[in-house]
């Protein structure tokens, strides 16, 4: 009787690790991630196909192939990723192209919602909630955001690589399929927006000091016009600028900070701003 071939918590946990250690820093230009993924996947391809190395080159050469998603999230590809692999190596009728197919199919979805959930609602809101505390010169105000973030993303990482390694491919699909993860999304985007837009009204300055004097000994005061107009005016403005040209041109962070560096000199030096 052929003994079950089972995967340990050891060899989940290796997965885990290495993945996640590696998944920016080791990105290929060809390939991004499938380089830390097929390394990644190394511990448990030599438990399951032990005595078979034809079979250990071929799974290697499968999970070689373009592989990029978000790191966080996308750790529910590597749990669904190792369980096909433990039923391939116990019999069970999977193709390595089966395999390939799943992480293609998953890769995209998955990415956009570790790109909402994570990067767009979760990291503003820790950062906007120390941004007070550096502002008045405490240090940890720096250091707690990047522990606190780093912490909740790798607890969801774990979670999610060891609860999808347990249920299987039918996790993250049956996920998919219905309409909840759709409503996740929208709502993350939501307070990711309103967040952003808390913080760039609490902590985007643009004020004018321009004076225009009248006839007769007046002078009126350009901002206190702007102010009793709509409070924050500028700010907004600049705001909406930046937004609306990475709307036309794409995130060129290096142009709009250029940019902004260059206007605030020159409004600056003439009085402007």
């Amino acid at each position: 009787m052929t003994q079950t071939k089972k995967l340990s918590k050891r060899e989940v946990n290796k997965a885990f690790w290495i993945y996640q250690l590696g998944c920016e820093e080791s990105n290929s230009y060809e390939r991004l991630q499938s380089l830390i993924f097929c390394a990644s996947m190394i511990p448990a391809i030599k438990k399951l196909y032990t005595d078979d190395k034809e079979e250990q080159k071929k799974a290697l050469k499968r999970h070689l192939t373009f592989f990029n998603t978000e790191g966080s999230i996308g750790s529910s590809i590597q749990g669904i990723t190792l369980a096909m692999e433990e039923e391939k190596a116990n019999g069970a009728d999977i193709s390595g192209s089966a395999i390939t197919s799943i992480k293609t199919g998953l890769m995209g979805p998955l990415a956009g919602i570790g790109d909402s959930v994570i990067w767009s609602a979760l990291m503003p809101i820790i950062i906007s909630i120390f941004i007070p505390m550096a502002k008045s010169g405490n240090p940890l105000g720096g250091l707690l955001p990047l522990i606190i973030y780093t912490a909740i993303t790798m607890y969801i990482s774990y979670f999610l690589i060891h609860r999808c390694y347990t249920v299987g491919r039918s996790s993250i699909i049956d996920l998919l399929q219905n309409g909840l993860i759709k409503e996740v999304i929208y709502g993350a985007n939501v307070l990711g927006m309103m967040m952003m837009g808390a913080l760039s009204a609490s902590y985007v300055t643009v004020t004018t000091p321009l004076k225009i004097h009248v006839p007769g000994g007046s002078t009126i005061v350009l901002q206190t016009i702007l102010d009793s107009m709509l409070k924050g005016l500028l700010p907004l403005a600049a705001v909406l600028l930046i937004y609306w040209y990475m709307q036309k041109k794409g995130p060129r962070y290096g142009v709009i900070i250029g940019t902004i560096i260059v206007i605030s000199l020159l409004g600056s030096f003439c009085g402007i701003l």
